[in-house]
């Protein structure tokens, strides 16, 4: 699921960009600041708009990027159990009612991504080329684009983004009589409606999406009473479990034959076999008498060995917890 996201990223990221191309060109022609504004923000908005309308009316509306998402995490899937886990997990959102929110703040994050990135591009296309912006009709009237450049340039102007002036407007029927304060304040004015009605709007939906999200999926818990969840317990946390030996004991133990050994031996050898810490040890001992410590691993036991291989003592004794079973690896270290 981590690629088939990282694919719809890159997707977005491509397809931001293509918006802003197709929207400027490359400069050769007069730019028609409402294709222009058509290409950045139509499909946008249209996409925008259907989303809210199956969110309200539809509750669990699937969103196309969110199907979209599915198809590519079963084809990235290594094997056949991470290709279902996508599903899974959107059977049980389906069931809280969280599918919408996660949905949510997957389709407006990618459009988020999509719309920066066309925002980026058209910023650097205008500062690497000189644009001309016009605006052409044949049945409507210059006070109609008047009229719609001030209405959806006010709420940008209370963010900074200045317009063009009417007569600027009026000035833009043709590119020869454009100066570079026309053409700014049309560029100004672009971005503006960009950021207002394309950056925004998928800003606060998204960050929305991810709190409702957030606060559902902390929420979340399963409801154990369904019938798959009664078959997994039972196999998971079986209500009875047969006891019996998991280990079965060889029919002969290695057994440990004491033989002669041409080394002298002295002194005498104190050693414990796994003792918790109830047991204080060692305990007050002569000064003949030396303690090799608790043997609680397989290398603290192969270390003494080894070591009274080389000095073997005279004495040994070993100390254990007798309410300990013994166990096999005990019994032959002893033996």
């Amino acid at each position: 699921s981590r690629l088939a996201l990282l694919g719809l990223a890159v997707l977005a990221v491509i397809s931001g960009g293509g918006l802003a191309f197709a929207a400027l060109g490359n400069g050769q022609t007069p730019v028609n600041v409402f294709w222009a504004l058509g290409s950045l923000l139509g499909i946008n908005l249209i996409l925008l708009i259907s989303w809210l309308l199956g969110l309200i009316f539809a509750g669990e509306h699937s969103a196309s990027l969110g199907r979209l998402w599915l198809w590519l995490s079963d084809k990235f899937a290594r094997d056949a159990k991470a290709a279902q886990l996508a599903p899974a997990l959107l059977l049980v959102l389906q069931r809280q009612k969280l599918n919408r929110w996660a949905l949510g703040t997957l389709v407006n994050g990618l459009w988020l991504l999509a719309m920066l990135s066309a925002l980026t591009l058209m910023l650097l296309l205008m500062a690497t080329r000189r644009y001309g912006f016009v605006w052409e009709t044949t049945i409507l009237s210059a006070d109609v684009f008047i009229s719609a450049t001030r209405a959806l340039g006010v709420v940008p102007g209370w963010l900074g983004f200045s317009g063009p002036t009417e007569a600027m407007i009026r000035a833009s029927t043709d590119t020869a009589y454009s100066s570079e304060a026309v053409r700014q304040a049309w560029a100004v004015w672009l971005v503006g409606v960009l950021v207002v009605y394309g950056v925004l709007p998928r800003l606060l939906l998204a960050a929305f999406c991810r709190w409702r999200w957030i606060r559902g999926r902390n929420a979340l818990r399963l409801d154990l009473t369904l019938p798959g969840y009664s078959q997994l317990r039972e196999r998971l946390m079986p209500s009875s479990e047969r006891l019996g030996v998991n280990d079965v004991a060889p029919e002969q133990l290695h057994n440990v034959h004491a033989g002669q050994t041409d080394l002298d031996t002295e002194g005498a050898l104190i050693v414990a076999i796994e003792l918790d810490d109830q047991h204080p040890w060692p305990p007050k001992l002569p000064t003949t008498i030396k303690d090799a410590g608790i043997l609680d691993s397989r290398e603290s036991r192969q270390k003494l060995l080894e070591q009274m291989t080389r000095f073997p003592p005279a004495r040994l004794a070993i100390a254990c917890d007798p309410r300990r079973s013994p166990d096999r690896g005990s019994l032959a270290l002893i033996g």
